[in-house]
């Protein structure tokens, strides 16, 4: 890396690069400072990405000196702790955006489709016009974390800043945490309201506290992964359990997202090098995410049906 470093301090120090200028460099004359901070000369729909000529030095060295990696027959390193990824017009990675987006739209579509199936098609209770699905409204919380947190997924690879790198990893720990609350709460069958709140209350005190931790104390990227993985990690084993002991229609479907999230979190854990400059091991668990939301809203509208059913005909 010590090639890097000095081709960062020499475009630092000359707004150049094998004669090329750097854009968002401005590079004082007359021995008198520049009077504005290198993005504010930019529009203000750009401004907020925050690319400044130390940004602009860092990706276009990182670039410069991937390539002639590349002519050497060498991999891929990082670059303050990050794989070297190709930007694409205004996006920062292109391809996890774009995922992170598809992602989002799916799990919009689902649960606009489980909303509408418990409203209009299954049964409602005559007396309140309540569902007769006991977890109705776990599971439209539970979509409203999805949709922030692939949001700001989205965003986040868009445009990869301080504040939207703590939204991130912030409604991620939010969402998964609250995905913890859910497996524990279906898997076991609570159904009243001083059980789940026994269950809820100290998971929601832990990621409250680790997302404060994270905003306000240190963003310890390592430390995230780590309680992110274990909470991934334990939803996952009880929907795997849960759906072995069951005879639960959706099963199969449910053992499959584990699977996929296991794979997730193995890809995640060995940080596999990019490829081509677009496709990483995050980009592919990205990837992965589309069809197992999918899935995992058909089973969560199949077990609405199956519990819908089952409590009609206990009332027949």
């Amino acid at each position: 890396l010590f090639l890097y470093g000095a081709c960062f301090e020499e475009c630092q120090r000359t707004g150049t690069l094998k004669e090329d200028s750097i854009k968002h460099c401005v590079v004082p004359t007359d021995d008198q400072p520049a009077d504005k901070a290198w993005y504010a000369h930019e529009p203000l729909y750009l401004q907020w990405k925050e690319w400044n000529c130390n940004s602009e030095c860092r990706y276009h060295c990182m670039m410069e000196r991937e390539q002639e990696r590349e002519e050497l027959g060498l991999g891929p390193v990082k670059y303050h702790g990050k794989w070297p990824l190709k930007r694409a017009s205004v996006f920062q990675e292109p391809l996890s955006a774009a995922l992170s987006a598809l992602t989002l739209l799916v799990q919009f579509n689902g649960w606009l489709s489980f909303f509408l199936l418990l409203s209009y098609k299954l049964p409602l209770r005559p007396e309140t016009h309540a569902t007769y699905y006991e977890y109705t409204g776990l599971w439209h919380i539970n979509a409203l974390l999805a949709m922030n947190s692939w949001f700001w997924c989205a965003i986040y690879h868009s445009c990869d800043t301080a504040w939207t790198e703590k939204l991130y990893l912030s409604s991620a720990a939010a969402f998964l945490g609250y995905s913890l609350i859910l497996a524990i709460l279906r898997t076991s069958n609570l159904r009243d309201e001083a059980s789940r709140v026994m269950v809820a209350a100290p998971i929601l005190a832990f990621v409250t506290t680790h997302i404060l931790y994270l905003n306000f104390y240190e963003l310890d990227k390592g430390l995230n992964m780590k309680v992110c993985t274990v909470i991934s990690v334990a939803q996952l084993l009880l929907w795997t359990v849960w759906a072995a002991i069951t005879r639960h229609p959706s099963r199969l479907k449910v053992i499959f997202v584990a699977i996929g999230g296991v794979l997730s979190l193995y890809l995640e854990a060995h940080d596999v090098p990019p490829r081509w400059g677009y496709v990483d091991g995050h980009a592919i668990c990205l990837a992965m995410a589309i069809p197992l939301s999918y899935l995992w809203w058909s089973f969560a509208k199949e077990d609405a049906e199956m519990r819908t059913a089952a409590i009609m005909k206990k009332k027949r």
